[in-house]
């Protein structure tokens, strides 16, 4: 069984993922994260049966809390203690911005797979993403569309065999070589 916890639960990639979650027996969720949704949150947690919950918004947290009648994590710090308690295996992180940073890390510093839709993550810190990556042995699985067709299209292949890699983006193409 994959215990997943699923960070941006309430945004499209997060309620997609828990109807992905929902038509697999051996998949479940331990862990749920939002911005400031209570209603979905709310929803969320009481679809899956997850335990461990964070919202960003302290206020929105304590609303889902007093709806739950259970705890509900808030501020800065609590995707990292959110991931720490669950017993997470495999972390989706579909959190808008930066602040996606820290919970990537923290994930794949303690060894769990990281299915990640948060490009900041590498934007902002990429080559501390990939040491996180080395140091606990999680993978980073792309999640986005253009990340992860390139993965398909590579897939064993060396990337000492790759010349160019060429992908569309909203602002355009980009290349790497």
């Amino acid at each position: 069984m994959r215990r997943i916890a699923i960070l941006g639960a309430t945004g499209s990639i997060g309620v997609q993922a828990l109807e992905v979650v929902a038509a697999h027996e051996d998949l479940e969720v331990v862990a749920l994260a939002a911005a400031s949704d209570v209603a979905g949150l709310v929803a969320a947690a009481r679809a899956t049966g997850a335990e461990h919950l964070s919202l960003l918004d302290p206020a929105a947290a304590a609303s889902a809390a007093a709806e739950l009648g259970r705890p509900v994590r808030s501020g800065p710090g609590a995707l990292v203690a959110l991931l720490a308690d669950s017993g997470a295996d495999l972390v989706l992180n579909a959190v808008v911005g930066a602040v996606g940073l820290e919970a990537s890390l923290a994930a794949l510093n303690d060894g769990c797979d990281l299915a990640l839709a948060n490009k900041e993550s590498l934007v902002a810190g990429g080559e501390l993403v990939l040491a996180a990556a080395r140091r606990g042995g999680g993978r980073i699985l792309p999640v986005d569309s253009e990340h992860s067709a390139l993965l398909q299209c590579l897939g064993e292949l060396p990337l000492d065999q790759v010349e160019s890699l060429v992908i569309t983006a909203s602002g355009g193409a980009v290349s790497w070589s």
